[in-house]
């Protein structure tokens, strides 16, 4: 067991660090230019394999790239991580070959867009519960029903959508398929007021009698529940990374303040803040070694939903409690709707709910625990 970084891995986090805080834009609008300049560095494809136009990296690469992304600008961490994770992923491993042929180079190049369309007004931590309909029509299908909270709803050019062919099938019904933007009956919603990640566009996504080709389709039918489930330990882990780059940005401002408005050892006032700052030093730590160890036994083709699940909430959490931690000790100019602080908070929060909502993470964890 190997808890150090190799000097590849160290090298490429360096990469990203580097590009995250010399070029992203942090802006108030949809990052489109921080895409485009991680899509010129290889970074939306980092974990696919050479040919698919991918970085041909591991799956721990790709983890440091979202923490060391979402320390600086987590919209555009999630993103990317959506995109690769959610967006791409189900393609890759469930595609056809001439549905690869057709979208994967160009979602790996960054050329594309990738989205995923699961959950539902009366669908979300109960996934098998979904209503949108797939009827068979001609060569193909129709769509008909409404999602929620799509990442990138109003900008991606692809979209994985899940809807079921027979509701009282259950899950057993679910079926996946890919749906390319513009096409007649896609419908994308305005942008949600969120308390955080506003950089991020999430949408409504409606379809009203979407037709939808065979050649389309993801899988067979009943696959999509499966096809879902597959996908959500690589998700949950690179939410859990960029869980982490928002507690180390927390903490790193803090750090700096404590040393500027305090003195060098930031230590003038009493240890109590310092002693904080420790505290949460090292539970960053713990949850370093929880995400890197989860992406590890990923990369290692082993299952890896509980230490998924683990990350997860455990680096969710502590992204809230760094934010609110930081601006207690920083004081009333941190609860400023501009002050970086309270932006962590805000986005923070985020991570605890998307991807599987913290409570759910338990239960997972659970359920391995007591099988």
């Amino acid at each position: 067991m190997n808890f150090v970084l190799s000097d590849q891995h160290l090298a490429r986090r360096e990469e990203f660090r580097r590009f995250a805080t010399e070029e992203l834009d942090r802006g108030e609008q949809f990052p489109a230019e921080n895409l485009r300049q991680a899509a010129r560095k290889g970074y939306l494809g980092l974990p696919l394999p050479f040919e698919w136009s991918g970085g041909g990296t591991d799956f721990l690469t790709y983890t440091l790239l979202i923490e060391e992304l979402s320390r600086v600008c987590a919209a555009t961490g999630l993103i990317i991580a959506v995109h690769t994770s959610v967006g791409t992923y189900p393609l890759y491993y469930f595609g056809t070959q001439e549905q690869k042929q057709r979208y994967l180079c160009g979602l790996a190049r960054g050329e594309l867009l990738g989205a995923f369309a699961l959950t539902e007004p009366e669908a979300g931590s109960d996934a098998g519960n979904l209503s949108t309909s797939a009827y068979k029509s001609g060569a193909g299908y129709l769509l008909n029903g409404t999602k929620l909270f799509i990442t990138s709803g109003d900008r991606a050019d692809l979209y994985t959508v899940f809807a079921t062919i027979d509701r009282k099938l259950g899950h057993k019904g679910i079926t996946a398929f890919l749906v390319e933007k513009n096409r007649a009956g896609l419908i994308p919603g305005k942008p949600e007021k969120k308390m955080g990640l506003n950089r991020s566009n999430t949408t409504e996504l409606r379809l009203e009698d979407l037709y939808i080709p065979v050649s389309n389709r993801l899988g067979e039918e009943g696959m999509g529940f499966s096809i879902a489930m597959a996908l959500l330990d690589g998700g949950r882990i690179g939410i859990a990374a960029q869980a982490l780059g928002l507690a180390r940005a927390a903490i790193d401002y803090t750090k700096t303040y404590l040393k500027e408005e305090q003195g060098q050892s930031g230590l003038k006032t009493g240890q109590g803040p310092a002693f904080k700052l420790a505290d949460l030093a090292t539970k960053l730590e713990a949850s370093r070694l929880l995400v890197y160890r989860a992406a590890q036994i990923k990369d290692a083709g082993r299952k890896c939903s509980r230490e998924a699940a683990m990350a997860k909430y455990y680096s969710a959490d502590l992204a809230m409690e760094a934010a609110i931690c930081c601006m207690n000790i920083c004081g009333f100019p941190a609860a400023g709707f501009d002050h970086p602080l309270a932006g962590y908070f805000c986005d923070a929060k985020a991570t605890q709910i998307y991807e599987g909502t913290n409570q759910i993470q338990r239960l997972v964890v659970a359920r391995e625990l007591l099988q």
